[in-house]
């Protein structure tokens, strides 16, 4: 029996709204692979994590996405640019509650808001070798819902970026996921549910993965 295979439409609006999200960083200068120094917490992660170079050394390396190298007034410049384009009223200041800015992508319910995100990170990842991503959602339901869309449209995006996101959902009880996210080269993204925030120990590993 043959697989059957999801077939995506891609609309107009869609790729336009990751345009506008690509074009608040225009300038931002293509980097990709950027590394740093992990702590391995050889004293709560298991050895095993770790498979060791040929000379049996732990691997201790992590990726990074590359730092916003605009400056605010730039940043600001290029948002009111898509926003006259889009005959959208001009902010006057960026909204910085999440880093160097924040974003309101507005779509209707059934329009391919998940499509739209999704197809953002290989379009941020292909512009400026961005490849961190964490999805934040409001229930498990939602989180379940999510992770189903990033597995039926793997094909999608491989035939269009030669690359597939590798993804999981966040679960306390597997640190070994983070592990992973952190130390891969390759495009990952951690959807996690707005409750998993709810300690102050899980907030602080979603904190260090933003902002590491």
């Amino acid at each position: 029996m043959a697989e059957m295979k999801f077939k995506f439409t891609i609309q107009d609006y869609q790729t336009q709204a990751v345009g506008s999200v690509v074009r608040v960083f225009k300038g931002q200068p293509f980097q990709d692979k950027l590394t740093y120094r992990r702590d391995t917490g050889s004293q709560i992660l298991a050895p095993t994590l770790f498979s060791g170079d040929s000379s049996g050394n732990e691997l201790d390396m992590g990726f990074a996405n590359a730092p916003v190298a605009l400056d605010s007034m730039q940043l600001l410049r290029n948002v009111q640019e898509v926003q006259r384009d889009a005959n959208i009223k001009e902010s006057s200041t960026l909204a910085k509650h999440m880093g160097a800015c924040s974003l309101d992508i507005e779509m209707e319910t059934g329009t391919g808001k998940t499509y739209v995100y999704i197809k953002t990170m290989f379009e941020l990842n292909k512009q400026y070798g961005w490849s961190k991503f964490i999805v934040v959602v409001p229930s498990i339901a939602i989180r379940e819902g999510v992770q189903k869309s990033f597995e039926t449209m793997q094909d999608h995006f491989m035939e269009q970026y030669g690359k597939k996101a590798r993804f999981f959902a966040y679960n306390s009880k597997r640190l070994t996921d983070i592990d992973d996210f952190s130390s891969s080269d390759n495009i990952s993204v951690m959807i996690i549910n707005v409750q998993a925030f709810n300690s102050s120990s899980n907030f602080a590993v979603a904190k260090l993965l933003i902002y590491s």
